[in-house]
């Protein structure tokens, strides 16, 4: 089986299924998103799609507005799970800057009680928006374990990877994808991913095809296909791992294996 481990809703989903056929996938694991650049059709179009993810990954909006946000999100990501439960999984997201209590709730009530596989996308914007992601990681351990994703290309810095790896050797027993592996940071998170068996390693918008490369010769078994459509090709990602990987074995690991047995799907 061959799983697109991280895409975003797109619209319309019949768009995105067709997408999914023709790069030969068989299921999807879901985020939510605010912009949609799939229906833009200019540069300006996608311009003004574009300055909404901005305000997301600058970490700029108020967490009243992230709450409203993300519930909206949510409901609209388990509406299309539960129409192509066959075709799509699905990771909800958690606001950051609530207390532990808060927090618990939230992950029980719309993580838990919604059959999601997992918590993310968190696109920190600054470095205390990472050291927020304690509070998420304590609730995690007092609900339910589960994987969290989160982004770690511009504009996380080194500075804050290195919180975020603190975070992953305090909380050994949840499992953490370094989104996009680490942006042009790809050496240092394989180096601390080979010696933290809890960090898995997301192949999206990769700094360049030698990173792919490298982290799948030294981690195969935690590394994990995806294309962040709609802004990575999912049939590109998957023919970029087939032609670098060492062997036909490690691709499908890459390609489906790791993350079904990281998901229990």
């Amino acid at each position: 089986m061959i799983i697109d481990s991280h895409e975003h809703m797109m619209l319309p989903t019949e768009m995105q299924m067709q997408m999914m056929d023709a790069a030969g996938i068989d299921k999807t694991i879901l985020f939510s998103t605010v912009p949609h650049p799939e229906k833009a059709s200019s540069l300006n179009a996608l311009e003004t799609e574009m300055d909404e993810l901005y305000k997301v990954l600058s970490g700029s909006n108020s967490i009243e507005a992230n709450i409203i946000r993300q519930q909206k999100n949510i409901s609209e990501l388990i509406s299309i799970i539960r129409k192509h439960p066959d075709r799509f999984g699905g990771f909800g997201s958690v606001p950051l800057g609530m207390s532990f209590n808060e927090t618990q709730d939230w992950i029980t009530d719309y993580i838990i009680s919604n059959s999601l596989l997992g918590i993310g996308e968190f696109t920190p914007g600054n470095e205390q928006q990472i050291l927020q992601l304690d509070t998420v990681f304590q609730a995690i351990e007092a609900t339910e374990i589960c994987p969290v994703w989160v982004h770690t290309f511009s504009p996380v810095t080194m500075g804050g990877i290195k919180l975020l790896m603190g975070l992953c050797e305090r909380y050994p027993r949840v499992p953490v994808i370094f989104g996009h592996l680490g942006g042009k940071n790809w050496i240092e998170v394989i180096k601390f991913a080979k010696t933290n068996k809890n960090v898995y390693l997301d192949l999206s918008a990769a700094f360049a095809s030698i990173a792919t490369r490298m982290a799948l010769i030294e981690l195969p078994q935690r590394c994990l296909f995806s294309s962040d459509a709609p802004y990575g090709e999912p049939y590109l990602y998957r023919e970029l791992i087939e032609f670098v990987s060492p062997s036909k074995e490690i691709a499908d690991m890459a390609l489906g294996n790791n993350i079904k047995e990281l998901l229990h799907i």
